[in-house]
Order: structure tokens, then C-alpha cells, then sequence
């Protein structure tokens, strides 16, 4: 069967996220928020006005909608008035929502260790254990080509990673082993983990479902996504003392600030810190028995 074709406005959208080189994931978010608006109005997203687009906001909110998706969305959207129709002035009620900064969640050792094991196909074991292991982003595991492999260098090449950035990630013995495992059982010939069109990458939304999996089938909470093996991966290497520097390197933090809140949820090093009541010199108790002055 034949794809549907592709409307003209989604088309002219797509022409201007590609002439500012979008990353593929940003583009589908942007293309499934305006579809998300032509659901909730019933026709074409661009016959839509300031306030129709001010209760679309509000539909989200009263749904539930968390604040990450909703400021995505109200990005999108002000892309797709301002850019393809040129329109901005349409967007003025559109607002981002402030997102509360939390913790990052993580896992034990023996809770990652359960999670990999607990993988239904070798090809998620390794997706998942690249995400542990070197602490790469979703998309950058699903963007992983077999050429970035770099068995001699003992490195993984993270081409256009967030910012549009190329940098290295650290390839271990153990992860590539587990790598070549995979590529025996496949023999991918570009991407290191197809989708299920063989000639495209596995997506992220494919890579979060396998970890959803994962989790159940090891008895762990629902909370768990591939974002949290990074955030796993930075901080036990912080409890095992690596410099923060180098952390802040390998996960390709523009701001050693970002890196620094793993500090907070390194249970080891908190634990080693000697309170300062602890190096109190303890003080000689005042007898109670001695005769009056």
C-alpha cells in the first residue's frame, strides 16, 4: 500500500525545519504538537485563532499535560505560526510553563544490572546498555551508526548529539563486547539498531517502549525511561571519584553546572562526608558531685 501523501502545509513545514537543519526527533515533535492542535480543533491547524490556540493550552494543562510537553508544544506551535505561515502574532497567548527543577531519579547497580538482564532481544540489551554504559542521550543511541564503533580507539563517535555537537563517549571492553554480539545475531549494515524499516534507526519512542518493558519485566518502577541509565551513569561514576570535569565531558554538558547537580543524588560521597559535628573535640562533662566553692 502506498503512504498517504503529505499535505502541502505539513510539506512547507518540513522544507523549513530541514533549511534549519532540524534534527529528525525535534521534527516529529514539532509535526505530532500541530497535529496534536488539528485534533482538538477539528480542521486545518493554520485556520486556528489567539484564543482557540489560548484554550488549546488550557485543554493540555487540565489534561495533565506534564510542563516539559506542554513548553515543547507552545515551541512548535510558535515555529509553525511565525516560520511557515508567517504569522507570529497569532501565538501572543501562548506561554511556557515553569518547570520545577528536580533531582534526577537513579538505579543501584544492582537495579541497572537487573533491568539489562531483564531486556527481551539482544538488540535491546545492547541499546540500553550503550545508554548505561557510555551515558548517551535516547537519540543518540537510536542514531548510532555501526561506523561509530571504534574498536581501536576504544570510543563511540556521538555525530550531531544535543546541540548539534560531535563528540566522543567512552566505549568499554564489556559494551563492546555486547555490541558485537548484536552485530553477529543482525549484521546491521548502517544503523547499529534498525527500526523496524531495516533502512531507518530504531526510534525513540521504540527505545522507550524496550526499557518500559525492561522495567516491568524486572519488578521496577514505572518511572524508569533511557534517560534515567544516564543519569545512573553520571553519578555512580561520581561515587567511584572520577573528576567532574571529565563526567561533564563524557555526557557533553555545555555547563559543568548541569553536571554538577549529580552531586546531590551521589548517596555514596554524602555518606563519606564527615558532619562537622563529628570533629567536635568531646567535651569534658561538668561534675555534679563536686563539694560548693
Amino acid at each position: 500500500m502506498s503512504e498517504k501523501p503529505i499535505s502541502p502545509l505539513r510539506q512547507r513545514m518540513l522544507d523549513d525545519m530541514n533549511v534549519r537543519r532540524f534534527t529528525p526527533e525535534t521534527q516529529r515533535e514539532y509535526i505530532r504538537a500541530v497535529k496534536r492542535l488539528a485534533a482538538y480543533l477539528g480542521r486545518s491547524p493554520d485556520t486556528a485563532t489567539p484564543e482557540e490556540l489560548r484554550t488549546f493550552q488550557l485543554h493540555l494543562t487540565e489534561r495533565g499535560v506534564r510542563p516539559p510537553t506542554v513548553n515543547t508544544t507552545v515551541t512548535a506551535l510558535r515555529f509553525f505560526f511565525k516560520v511557515t505561515l508567517d504569522r507570529p502574532e497569532t501565538t501572543r497567548r501562548l506561554v511556557f510553563v515553569y518547570e520545577p527543577r528536580k533531582l534526577p531519579r537513579v538505579l543501584s547497580p544492582e537495579e541497572v544490572l537487573r533491568l539489562l538482564e531483564a531486556a527481551v532481544s539482544p538488540k535491546h540489551k545492547a541499546a540500553l546498555s550503550v545508554a548505561y554504559g557510555a551515558g548517551l542521550r535516547a537519540m543518540e543511541v537510536v542514531a548510532l551508526k555501526t561506523s561509530d564503533i571504534d574498536s581501536k580507539r576504544m570510543m563511540l563517535r556521538v555525530e550531531q548529539g544535543k546541540g548539534r555537537k560531535d563528540r566522543f563517549a567512552m566505549l568499554s571492553p564489556r559494551l563492546l563486547e555486547l555490541l558485537r554480539d548484536w552485530w553477529r545475531i543482525a549484521r546491521p549494515p548502517v544503523w547499529m539498531f534498525p527500526g523496524r524499516d531495516p533502512i531507518k534507526p530504531m526510534t525513540t519512542r521504540q527505545f522507550n517502549r524496550a526499557c518500559h518493558m525492561a522495567a516491568e519485566l524486572a519488578g521496577l518502577p514505572k518511572w524508569i525511561a533511557p534517560h534515567t541509565l544516564r543519569h545512573s551513569f553520571a553519578t555512580h561514576l561520581l561515587e567511584q571519584n572520577i573528576d567532574i570535569r571529565v563526567i561533564q565531558v563524557l555526557l557533553g554538558h555545555a555547563k559543568l553546572d548541569t553536571t554538577a547537580r549529580y552531586t546531590q543524588v551521589a548517596t555514596n560521597i554524602i555518606r563519606e562526608v564527615m558532619s562537622p559535628l563529628d570533629r567536635l573535640t568531646p567535651l569534658v562533662p561538668k561534675r555534679t558531685d563536686a563539694p560548693p566553692a
